[in-house]
């Protein structure tokens, strides 16, 4: 979902870390119960690895849960933030039970077929849909790959997430929340309320993107992450030379 976005920084000579989520790519699930706590911490784990001791964390629909989560655990770790596609408040009774009800959908053999080809394109905005069929065939294919186990643990994994904001409310970094006008899954008041969280928090719309807008206006996100990066790195330079 990130590969343009990825290949424009490393051409600005920026180090881009695009991990594939458990049971996603090539990474097993494993045995863990739904958590995004897990999925915070393999982050965590896999910038150990690579020595990498803080980051520019940006997260699209379930990254930006991913990367609250992250916040919670390892909050000293990000230099900047960009939540996509995504709200800081929990679900709401009835919001859970529907993810729970997806998630045993999506298990059921006779049913997942129809249930990812119903779905998968309303990720993508209306004038996505119209003008980019192709797009819309690539994301349901992407869908239709995915082990249906790993979607089920993730929908579950995000049904039972916490309240984020107050852990925004102490992110003093600079953020930025964007959100696709033609976002059916996030509305304009949720991405509101998570930008005014953050104490730098400011809020991007595109008008012509739905639920993916790394995919549906790949310049403009790159455009925006390319500005948290230079933020960052300023703010950087500011600590050094007053130290």
């Amino acid at each position: 979902m990130w590969q343009a976005q990825a290949a424009a920084l490393r051409a600005r000579d920026r180090t881009v870390i695009t991990p594939d989520q458990r049971g996603f790519g090539g990474t097993p699930l494993g045995t863990a119960p739904p958590s995004l706590d897990t999925v915070a911490d393999d982050l965590a784990a896999l910038l150990d690895q690579r020595r990498v001791g803080s980051v520019v964390l940006a997260g699209c629909s379930m990254g930006g849960y991913v990367a609250m989560a992250f916040l919670r655990r390892h909050r000293h770790r990000v230099r900047a933030l960009a939540l996509l596609a995504t709200r800081a408040r929990a679900d709401s009774p009835e919001e859970a039970a529907e993810r729970i009800r997806f998630a045993d959908l999506i298990l059921d053999e006779t049913r997942r077929d129809q249930l990812v080809t119903h779905t998968a394109p309303l990720l993508l905005g209306a004038a996505t849909r119209a003008r980019r069929p192709d797009l819309a065939e690539q994301v349901t294919a992407m869908a239709a790959t995915a082990a249906p186990e790993s979607v089920s643990w993730a929908q579950r994994a995000i049904a039972t997430r916490p309240d984020s904001l107050s852990v925004l409310r102490g992110t003093d970094v600079p953020a930025v929340v964007l959100r696709g006008a033609e976002d059916d899954l996030v509305a304009a008041d949720e991405a509101a309320i998570t930008a005014e969280a953050l104490p730098r928090g400011r809020l991007v719309t595109v008008p012509t993107a739905g639920h993916l807008p790394p995919l549906e206006a790949p310049d403009h996100v790159t455009r925006l992450l390319t500005a948290l990066l230079d933020a960052s790195a300023a703010e950087n330079r500011k600590g050094d030379s007053e130290w």
